[in-house]
């Protein structure tokens, strides 16, 4: 009888939701991976993957030829997500060397036990996502919309509450692989279907929330970093969707215009920036101070709100006349003089107020969910100020 080996090699699998990696070699705890990219898409960034048989052994996972991903510069100061029981994420030992085999990220971690679970950041399983539209649905007050199909026949789910007259879009996930986007969504609709919560109660008077969960569900089962089933960016298509390559834009834009939008919220995650911030509409054909400082005011209250938000950083700011009207937040503002922004979260950490074990998290994406909203609720009661 053949002795067992004594250092026999991993196994890695991602034939799962939103799983994504390529395989060059495994030796022994080592493994030389590689990133897929989206489907008839260029954008390669996203990954999630499973490693078993590593118990106790310092695994070295080498994902190779980042020099080419979609945001090269998302890797210097990343760490990478690590769970071991898929409830608790925390941030691995991560390095990374731009002149090694095209930009390498070096994974090192010793699990506990035989399973551990590598991702770009927490993921957020359809599974999940379905959890938290039955339970909202079922809550008092709250109906629920099919705006529609995606390519591959998803459900483009809605959840509607509140009696009040201002009209309110929440919608996340137009690229799949910025899954913090969905941990804020259940935070918000944590908050909004909470009787007990007072921010909530009052904003329900005063509003009709229109909330869209995930715009991409396709993207997120298949394990896109950015598009749809089609290679589509969903974020660029808000001037004309086409039910062949954004259904999804359309059914939720179709929507938006039969009930008008007072106020708009994107929810997405930035690769390189390590921090939380707001963009706004400037630079759209119709823009005016008036509209721009109500924008403006938000960004003020939420900043004073939490020591997670700040506008320092962000990007750049479209000059007169030139913003890109296929982005949803130009568009909608555009369309209906909405006070519209793109909500950003971190993919690595927010440096003014660092986390050492899990970065930015699922936690804090939840918790800046309720944020957002008491801001809106103090925005509101102050919008004549």
């Amino acid at each position: 009888m053949s002795a067992e080996p004594t250092n026999p090699d991993i196994a890695i699998d991602a034939e799962f939701d939103s799983g994504n990696i390529e395989i060059i070699r495994i030796e022994g705890a080592t493994a030389h991976l590689a990133i897929p990219a989206d489907h008839r898409s260029e954008f390669r960034q996203w990954f999630h993957f499973r490693v078993t048989g590593a118990g106790g052994r310092e695994l070295v996972l080498k994902i190779g030829d980042l020099g080419t991903s979609a945001y090269p510069e998302g890797w210097p100061g990343y760490r990478a997500c690590v769970s071991e029981d898929r409830d608790f994420w925390g941030r691995a030992e991560t390095t990374y060397d731009k002149a090694e085999n095209g930009g390498t990220l070096t994974i090192r971690h010793t699990p506990a036990s035989d399973v551990a679970w590598f991702a770009y950041f927490a993921p957020y399983s359809m599974e999940r996502h379905h959890d938290l539209v039955a339970e909202a649905a079922a809550s008092d007050g709250v109906s629920y919309r099919h705006l529609g199909r995606t390519l591959d026949g998803q459900p483009i789910d809605c959840l509607e509450m509140g009696e009040g007259t201002v009209q309110v879009w929440l919608y996340a996930r137009q690229h799949p692989g910025e899954s913090m986007a969905e941990w804020w969504m259940e935070g918000a609709i944590e908050c909004l279907t909470d009787p007990a919560d007072p921010v909530a109660r009052a904003l329900r008077q005063k509003c009709r929330f229109h909330v869209v969960p995930n715009m991409n569900p396709d993207g997120s089962r298949r394990g896109h970093l950015r598009t749809n089933a089609v290679g589509t960016n969903l974020n660029r298509e808000w001037h004309e969707p086409t039910p062949e390559k954004s259904p999804e834009v359309l059914a939720v834009r179709t929507a938006m215009d039969a009930t008008g939008v007072d106020f708009a919220m994107d929810v997405h995650g930035d690769e390189a920036i390590p921090a939380v911030f707001l963009a706004g509409f400037e630079g759209i054909p119709s823009w005016t101070d008036a509209l721009g400082e109500k924008f403006y005011r938000f960004e003020r209250i939420l900043a004073r709100r939490t020591p997670d938000f700040q506008t320092a950083k962000g990007y750049p700011k479209s000059k007169p006349g030139t913003a890109n009207l296929s982005m949803s937040t130009n568009q909608l503002a555009e369309r209906f003089g909405a006070c519209s922004m793109t909500l950003e979260m971190p993919f690595k950490d927010n440096d003014d107020l660092p986390d050492p074990d899990q970065g930015w998290s699922p936690e804090r994406s939840k918790m800046l969910a309720r944020d957002c909203l008491a801001s809106l609720l103090e925005w509101l009661d102050d919008k004549d100020a």
